[in-house]
């Protein structure tokens, strides 16, 4: 069943689903009110005879069943909704009107970072934001670093083949995505492993504590029924001495839990960690490091202990410490907990993150089905790309171009010209010069990702990919556009000296300066691309700059994207062309929008 239709049946069933519980709320709401309406009037008319223990019996609970019932039903209602808003979510990145406000991925941004700001990685209508159903920061951050950096050719196939093992996994991807009723929760899992790993602060006497708590209970149930107060002050004695031994350990334990996450937080990751458990996967494609439901018992326990850390300072529980150490208690709940579970945490929250950037790449290839996984390939620095469009343009008005670069690829015709390593981009005003090279950018971040591409075929070798698309004048930096442009440039050129071979982007090289030093310089900044072996891409309207392509036969070559004009409009078909562009559309469109020149 294609992707759409299988998402519209889905969403149909689970909108039936919430109807049906909706209508249940409302009858369960309406005999709520009825049990109590009937007690009020049963109550006034027992005020004239005597009134019946048993009725009051049956009508509280009867009236406590129904309230039982309708929170099922109302938890059930929530997550049938959050059912049919993934799957709306669903339909509407198949049709490319996925752009939403979360998940955006900002607080992954790095300005400095050698491309993900150029190629819009992060932020609002981003790749991320297209890619991630993560349910917990740790699986967008994962899913963030894959989109970051680059790993081996080994590991990306083995990414690619998880990622097809959990392609059709559609039932798991909704039962994640309905936990705790869709709502998000923030986890500082560092400071939580650092917690859950942080040796023992308390002395080993736990039972004296648990003891001294059941004294006082008891000493208070002795003096209300006519004994002797003395013990109550003995036993009180005695704990406000363990207080004043380990009272402020034992609260710095309690105070390190709640600082490092909260119990909502715990509850959700215990219900995703709890969902993938009860999914059965084949042991050659795919293995979480989550067996039976250890972890999710684990982390449900520490959510119960967390939520009564959140809960310690109300006044009852202030005013128990005394009697029964409840600080104490807590705190060797926790000691306990961090004794049997802490050194796993770790190993759990690693299989989390991995398993759910793994389900959100998952989304995507099943939701584009016409995406394949493209070709990693060892060898000379290599982008082979046939019938590339930009994943984040709708796909109904995306033009597809092939673009290739580098490689020594297979033995072609003597007749057919070797393929360069570096283009030079010609072309006039929004022809789609920079749209061209993102297009080539954000396929190979996908590509490294482990990730379905948008082409009909890529081919490409690992690669650092640094960009200079965007560079702007800063006022508070007191920096000229040319001046943040070169610093740029000096960036990308240190990448040169990296592991990988570099695949460079740079849109209108060197504009900020005039047409003499634009065209020596430029010159220069290619001549070390290609003696460090690096391959790339570079646009400009200075058609002076074309000549550079006569530096290296073969090894640099022009190609361009042009424009007509038709009934006074200006047209574009945004297909790549072998050569150098013949005209320029700046005088006609100034001309079209009716400036005098």
């Amino acid at each position: 069943m294609p992707p759409l239709e299988h998402y519209a049946q889905r969403k149909k069933a689970r909108e039936a689903a919430a109807a049906a519980r909706e209508r249940t709320h409302i009858y369960l709401g309406n005999a709520k009110v009825g049990i109590f309406i009937a007690v009020v009037i049963y109550t006034a008319y027992a005020l004239t005879n005597n009134p019946s223990a048993i009725v009051y019996s049956i009508a509280l609970v009867a009236f406590v069943s129904l309230s039982i019932w309708h929170e099922f039903v109302m938890s059930a209602l929530t997550r049938a909704r959050a059912a049919v808003q993934h799957y709306e979510d669903g339909i509407a990145r198949i049709e490319d009107r996925w752009m939403r406000d979360e998940p955006s991925g900002e607080r992954f941004r790095d300005r400095d970072h050698p491309y993900a700001d150029d190629l819009d990685i992060f932020g609002p209508r981003s790749l991320f934001q297209l890619l991630s159903c993560c349910r917990t920061p740790m699986g967008e951050q994962r899913l963030a670093t894959w989109l970051l950096h680059v790993v081996t050719v080994e590991e990306i196939r083995q990414r690619q083949s998880r990622v097809a093992a959990l392609k059709d996994r559609v039932g798991l991807r909704e039962r994640i995505a309905v936990v705790n009723a869709g709502r998000r929760q923030s986890i500082n899992a560092a400071k939580l492993i650092v917690w859950a790993e942080t040796r023992r602060q308390l002395p080993a006497i736990r039972p004296l504590v648990v003891s001294m708590a059941v004294a006082f209970a008891v000493a208070l149930g002795v003096y209300m029924n006519g004994g002797r107060g003395i013990y109550v002050v003995i036993v009180a004695a005695i704990n406000v001495a363990l207080l004043a031994f380990i009272g402020k350990r034992g609260n710095d334990v309690v105070e390190n839990l709640a600082a490092s996450t909260e119990s909502a937080a715990l509850d959700l990751l215990a219900n995703v960690i709890r969902e993938i458990e009860r999914e059965s996967f084949d042991a050659t494609t795919f293995v979480t490091g989550l067996k039976g439901d250890t972890a999710s018992r684990g982390i449900a326990r520490l959510a119960r202990i967390s939520d009564w850390a959140d809960s310690r300072h109300n006044a009852f529980l202030r005013l128990s410490e005394i009697p029964f150490l409840f600080t104490l208690q807590l705190a060797y709940a926790a000691e306990s907990w961090r004794a049997e579970y802490g050194r796993h945490l770790h190993e759990w929250i690693d299989a989390v993150a991995e398993t759910e950037a793994l389900l959100s790449l998952a989304g995507y290839a099943y939701e584009h089905p016409d995406d394949p996984f493209p070709d990693l390939i060892h060898g000379a620095p290599l982008v082979d790309a046939i019938d590339a469009t930009h994943p984040l343009i709708p796909a109904a008005t995306a033009v597809r171009n092939s673009v290739k670069l580098g490689g020594a690829g297979p033995a072609s015709p003597k007749s057919q010209a070797p393929s360069p390593r570096i283009l030079i981009v010609s072309g006039s005003n929004m022809s789609g010069k920079s749209t061209l090279m993102r297009t080539v950018g954000i396929n190979a971040v996908l590509a490294f990702a482990g990730a379905p591409v948008r082409a009909a075929r890529l081919r490409l070798t690992p690669l650092q990919i640094g960009t200079c698309l965007r560079h702007t004048d800063s006022l508070q930096e007191r920096r000229s556009g040319f001046y943040t442009e070169a610093l740029r440039l000096r960036a990308i050129a240190d990448l040169l000296d990296g592991p990988r071979p570099v695949l460079f982007l740079f849109d209108e090289l060197l504009s900020g300066t005039n047409s003499k030093d634009r065209r020596t310089a430029s010159e220069g900044v290619i001549r070390t691309m290609l003696s460090q072996n690096a391959i790339g891409m570079v646009t400009t309207h200075d058609l002076a700059l074309t000549e550079i392509a006569e530096l290296s036969k073969g090894d640099v070559k022009n190609v361009h994207l042009q424009d007509t004009v038709v009934d006074g409009k200006m047209v574009f078909d945004y297909k790549l062309r072998a050569g150098v562009i013949t005209h320029s559309n700046a005088l006609e469109l100034m001309r079209i929008i009716g400036l005098d020149v």
